[in-house]
C-alpha cells in the first residue's frame, strides 16, 4: 500500500451553531456548542485514511486532555501517531468555528502547540518522510518546518501537496518544492493579488504559482467546483450539487482525497490529477451534507455507494 504523510495541525474544534455569521460589533446568541476533533492537518489525515490511504501524521499537541484525546482519535482512524510530538510549554491548538444556518462558517484558530514544531523535529522524522509517496502540508504549522519537510520529500521522489491555509506571506522557496498547490479563492487572492471571482481569474492566479515552479494548481471554488491548471493545460471541474449544512472540513477532505487518488496512480500525469480533483469533489459533496469536521468525513465505501452510477 502506498504511504501518505501529513504534516499539520491538530486542533480541538469548538463548534458554535448560529443563525448567521456575526458582523463586526454584533452580539448574537448561539444555538449550541459542540467539541469535535479538528485541525487542517488532522482532518486531511483522517480523510486520506478513511479513503484507503496508509497514513502517518507529523504534528504537535500539548500535554493536556485535549492533546491526549485528539491523538487517541487519530489512532482510532488507523493513522500512525508515533511522530506526533508533545509540547510542554504550549497547550493543544483550538479552533472556534461559527456555523450558520446556510452551512457557511467563520473560523478563529488559537495555534498553541501547532506553531511550536521545530525544524530539528522534522529532521528527526526524516526516515518517515523519505518512505512516503505523498507529503501533504498546510500553513497551520511553521512554514520553515514545511520547507524542511518538502526538501526531504523531493530528494526522495515523493509528491508534495501544499494547502496554503490560512493564507499568509510565504517565501517563493517553498513553491520550488511544491508539486500541487490547493488554495481556495480567498487564499489565491492573498497570495497572488489576483481577485478570483470566476474561472478566468482563477486561471490568472494559477499562472502566478506556475511561474514560480509549481507543477499543478487546483483552485477550489466552493459549490462551483475547482479549476485545475498546469503549464500546458486547463480544466474546470464542476462540483456536485447538494444541500450544504456545514462546509467545515470540506476543503480538507478534498485534499485528503486528492492525495489518495494520486498516490494510487504513483504518477503526476495531468489526467490523473484531473480524475483526483473529480474524486475530491465527490468526497467534499458528502462532507458538506453533514455536521462537524472529522465526523463528517466519509469512508471510501460510502463515496463509492453514493456515486456508483457517476
Amino acid at each position: 500500500m502506498a504511504n501518505i504523510c501529513v504534516l499539520g495541525s491538530i486542533n480541538m474544534d469548538m463548534v458554535l451553531r448560529v443563525k448567521n455569521i456575526p458582523r463586526p460589533g454584533e452580539t448574537i446568541l448561539a444555538d449550541s456548542l459542540k467539541k469535535v476533533p479538528g485541525g487542517k492537518g488532522a482532518n486531511q489525515a483522517v480523510a486520506a485514511s478513511r479513503l484507503g490511504g496508509n497514513v502517518s501524521m507529523i504534528g504537535k499537541v500539548g500535554c493536556d486532555e485535549d492533546g491526549e484525546y485528539l491523538v487517541k482519535r487519530l489512532h482510532e482512524n488507523n493513522i500512525n501517531t508515533e511522530n506526533i510530538f508533545l509540547d510542554h510549554n504550549n497547550p493543544t491548538g483550538i479552533a472556534v468555528i461559527n456555523v450558520s444556518e446556510d452551512g457557511q462558517n467563520s473560523i478563529i484558530v488559537i495555534s498553541g502547540s501547532n506553531m511550536a514544531i521545530q525544524n530539528e523535529e522534522i529532521l528527526s522524522v526524516k526516515r518517515l518522510i523519505e518512505n512516503s509517496d505523498v507529503l501533504i502540508a498546510q500553513f497551520e504549522t511553521p512554514i520553515s518546518a514545511t520547507i524542511e519537510a518538502f526538501k526531504i520529500a523531493k530528494k526522495s521522489g515523493a509528491i508534495t501537496i501544499l494547502n496554503p491555509a490560512p493564507a499568509r506571506k510565504m517565501p517563493d522557496e517553498i513553491l520550488k518544492y511544491t508539486d500541487i498547490i490547493v488554495p481556495n479563492e480567498t487564499e489565491a487572492y492573498e497570495l497572488t493579488k489576483v481577485d478570483v471571482k470566476d474561472i478566468e481569474t482563477a486561471k490568472l492566479a494559477s499562472k502566478k504559482f506556475i511561474e514560480k515552479g509549481v507543477k499543478y494548481v487546483v483552485v477550489t471554488m466552493g459549490d462551483k467546483g475547482a479549476v485545475l491548471v498546469s503549464e500546458a493545460n486547463f480544466d474546470f471541474v464542476p462540483a456536485f450539487k447538494v444541500n450544504a449544512v456545514d462546509t467545515t472540513a470540506a476543503g480538507d477532505a478534498f485534499i485528503g482525497a486528492l492525495g489518495c487518488m494520486i498516490v494510487e496512480s504513483k504518477n503526476l500525469d495531468y489526467n490523473v490529477v484531473k480524475d483526483a480533483v473529480m474524486f475530491g469533489n465527490k468526497v467534499s459533496s458528502i462532507v458538506v451534507q453533514r455536521s462537524g469536521a472529522q465526523p463528517s468525513i466519509p469512508y471510501l465505501n460510502e463515496v463509492l455507494e453514493v456515486y456508483k452510477d457517476k
